[in-house]
């Protein structure tokens, strides 16, 4: 099994973000060889006779190539005739590498594909369908909700690793300090928030804040479904500017007036994880995946914390989602369809491979292993798996993932945050640009 070098590049998300549109421009030229798959059914996908070579490639940490070697080794166990290559890189690095294997036509049989991407590589036709593997692979042991975020205009072109569900994480120890306590969750509202936030605020002087202000795309994405909107539709921006105003309106409004965000400065300060208001005990709550109480707890110092539904404009809507962590997805290109199909399904559906992997990639998309997963964890980690439960009742339809072009969005939506937290615009009128700005990236990715 070959052993490829990882590479030594350390450029930042922004930055690969901001080049999706140079991606797609290179995956454009091979896309007339490409066709997305080939014309054959499914009845058609057939394993290939003889010995078989696979090449796979993935982002992230010696801790996931360590797991991921060792799961693709129980397959190849299981599968004496197929060998796989492996091939593995940094965030920024791989997004380069792909690029130019794009281009070049030898793409990996199967990639480690994010949401941000999807679209433009599908587009492309460098993305296998997976409709026609479906004898291979199983993706009907996740919520569809989760499937779901794998389909780029119609078709299901990725396999969810695993799940991300956006909440609010909070630290029970500044509460309990304090003397605050939450109203339920699972019914409260924005206005709750607020008013629990004040309550910190006040009970501690101003030396604790209660929430920093939402200026995220997973943010973004449930404050439009929560007001019967989208933020994408159809491959465009959908959010209307009212209701992408009132949610810019909010940096203001947690920044002045009580602040429970703290001061313009003090919340927009940049600053790493571990010198955080949150990681100093400064303030209650953090809006995050559920998955980042773990490293949250250990920052902060203790294990005193929950994780909780996001409020609600209205609770009994179900506009919660289950964000994708990670895909696998297989080439256009590969000669091995079904064998690339059965590696996916094993790495996500086997429940040997389940329990190396764990929650490396996050919460495990097959509900069985998250489950089981469930059984054997303890502390924050069992509260991170186990929320997914909590929200089940509040999981809707997949949104539209980010469409080609779009793939700059959490930056966009800070920014223009920013300005109308310092004053330099109105919600409105940020409101107004930013979807131009953002509609025009679109069309010029088109």
């Amino acid at each position: 099994m070959n052993r490829h070098p990882k590479s030594s590049s350390k450029q930042s998300m922004a930055r690969t973000a901001a080049s999706l549109v140079a991606v797609a421009a290179m995956v454009a030229s091979t896309a007339a060889c490409g066709n997305a798959g080939g014309d054959a059914s499914a009845s058609e996908v057939k394993p290939s006779e003889g010995e078989v070579t696979l090449h796979i490639n993935w982002w992230g940490s010696d801790a996931r190539v360590k797991l991921t070697e060792e799961a693709i080794a129980g397959f190849e166990k299981a599968h004496p005739n197929i060998k796989v290559e492996t091939e593995y890189t940094d965030w920024g690095g791989y997004w380069d590498k792909l690029a130019t294997h794009a281009a070049g036509g030898d793409m990996p049989d199967v990639v480690q594909m994010d949401e941000m991407y999807l679209a433009s590589y599908a587009s492309q036709g460098s993305l296998y369908d997976l409709g026609k593997v479906t004898d291979y692979l199983d993706l009907n042991q996740m919520s569809s909700s989760l499937k779901g975020t794998g389909v780029y205009q119609g078709t299901q072109y990725a396999a969810p690793i695993s799940s991300a569900a956006y909440a609010i994480i909070v630290n029970n120890d500044v509460l309990d300090k304090y003397g605050v306590t939450l109203p339920d969750t699972n019914t409260w509202t924005w206005d709750d928030l607020v008013k629990v936030g004040e309550e910190i605020v006040e009970k501690s002087g101003g030396e604790v804040t209660g929430v920093p202000a939402m200026v995220d795309s997973s943010g973004l994405t449930q404050w439009a479904r929560q007001h019967d909107e989208e933020l994408f539709k159809d491959g465009k921006v959908a959010i209307s500017e009212k209701t992408l105003a009132s949610f810019l309106q909010m940096a203001y409004d947690w920044t002045h007036g009580t602040a429970i965000s703290g001061s313009p400065d003090r919340w927009a300060e940049p600053a790493t994880q571990d010198q955080s208001d949150f990681a100093q005990n400064k303030q209650a709550m953090i809006l995050a995946q559920a998955a980042m109480i773990t490293s949250n707890a250990k920052m902060a110092g203790t294990d005193n914390m929950s994780v909780v539904p996001i409020p609600s404009v209205d609770p009994t809507k179900k506009s919660a989602y289950l964000k994708p962590s990670q895909y696998w997805a297989i080439s256009s290109k590969t000669e091995h369809p079904a064998e690339a199909a059965m590696l996916i399904d094993y790495l996500i559906n086997n429940e040997e491979a389940g329990k190396i992997l764990g929650t490396e990639r996050g919460m495990p998309g097959n509900d069985k292993i998250r489950e089981e997963l469930a059984k054997s964890t303890t502390g924050t980690d069992k509260k991170a798996i186990e929320f997914q439960d909590v929200i089940a009742d509040k999981l809707g339809d997949a949104p539209e993932i980010t469409p080609n072009g779009g793939s700059d969005i959490m930056n966009v939506t800070k920014r223009y945050a920013q300005q109308v937290a310092f004053g330099q615009k109105t919600s409105a009128q940020a409101a107004k640009e930013m979807i131009a700005e953002l509609q025009s990236s679109i069309d010029s990715a088109a």
